[in-house]
């Protein structure tokens, strides 16, 4: 059954798989990115594209929509540190106008892109939904800030809503890949070295209590990412705000990441020993038990040579288009 649904910031890495997603299911599609860390050529083929603002949502959004997806969100951690007030401008100014736009146009169904910096440095692993939330960071204070936001609109005004919460995404769908401005992702960064593009790849700590020294992540598909949100869209209840950890629950190291890449590309991955970076916990994994149970949700590319793989040959193109 086709549906209509508005993708903010959808010219983004996660936001414009997730459109693709929704048009290869036969839906219709709606891109709104002001192209601000977004990429016009990222939005898919057979999506309607707005460049502008989700403060600006109310100028578009109307009753023929079914539904909104919501990545319109800066995401870099230490730059939230250095300039908070982009984060709340943006991250909770923005969605408080997307919310109003909604409710305005009557339409009632919220998939939002959340992360697992809400939750902090964890008291324990796995991570569950029941976690204590503590932020570390104004980008996360700031995605907490608007989960509450989507909480006191689906109890008061019958909204239906699902957060989700990214733990490290990876890997590319096609022509959907990573290529943020600065790079502070791992696995992009590893491929850079194979390119010839980096020297070497730093490791901040090999002395963390881990197998091998340092950090252990939990990584996940970004097409597996992207299906967890069209299983949202059908699993929501008005009046309620589901919030599910999308993981793999497995954790690699940094070292495991880095010899996959080796492995993938067939290329030397030097490595510099740096010092610990000041709030990296040893160890961040997803508990995903409520995404299996509510939404159906099991990742079905799991391995990390994979993600590796799908990344590797997106980073290639790139570099070809470079040339």
């Amino acid at each position: 059954m086709t549906s209509r649904y508005l993708v903010t910031g959808g010219a983004g890495y996660v936001g414009s798989t997730v459109a693709r997603h929704l048009i290869e299911a036969g839906h219709e599609v709606t891109v709104l990115d002001d192209l601000s860390t977004g990429f016009a050529d990222a939005v898919p083929a057979g999506a309607e594209f707005i460049e502008g603002r989700v403060q600006d949502a109310a100028r578009w959004l109307d009753g023929s929509y079914d539904g909104v997806l919501h990545f319109a969100a800066f995401s870099q951690v230490g730059e939230s540190v250095a300039k908070p007030e982009k984060y709340w401008e943006n991250n909770v100014g923005g969605t408080m106008a997307l919310l109003a736009a909604m409710r305005t146009a009557g339409v009632r169904r919220l998939v939002f892109s959340s992360t697992a910096a809400t939750y902090g440095e964890p008291v324990s692993v796995p991570i569950t939904e029941s976690a204590p939330t503590a932020p570390t960071s104004p980008y996360g204070a700031s995605k907490l800030a608007v989960d509450h936001m989507i909480a006191g609109e689906c109890a008061a005004h019958g909204l239906a809503a699902v957060s989700l919460r990214y733990f490290n995404v990876a890997g590319a769908y096609g022509a959907c890949g990573e290529r943020h401005d600065p790079e502070s992702h791992l696995v992009p960064l590893v491929l850079e070295v194979a390119l010839g593009r980096r020297e070497a790849i730093n490791v901040y700590g090999d002395d963390y209590p881990t197998p091998d020294g340092t950090c252990v992540r939990d990584y996940i598909h970004v097409a597996d990412l992207a299906e967890a949100h069209l299983l949202a869209l059908d699993a929501m209840t008005p009046g309620e705000h589901l919030v599910c950890n999308l993981g793999n629950g497995n954790g690699f190291s940094v070292r495991e990441v880095v010899e996959t890449v080796r492995k993938v590309t067939g290329h030397p991955v030097p490595e510099v020993i740096a010092a610990r970076r000041s709030g990296d916990p040893a160890v961040l994994v997803a508990s995903a038990d409520t995404a299996r149970e509510r939404l159906g949700w099991h990742p079905s590319r799991p391995d990390l040579a994979d993600i590796v793989r799908d990344a590797w040959a997106f980073a290639r193109e790139r570099e070809r288009g470079r040339a």
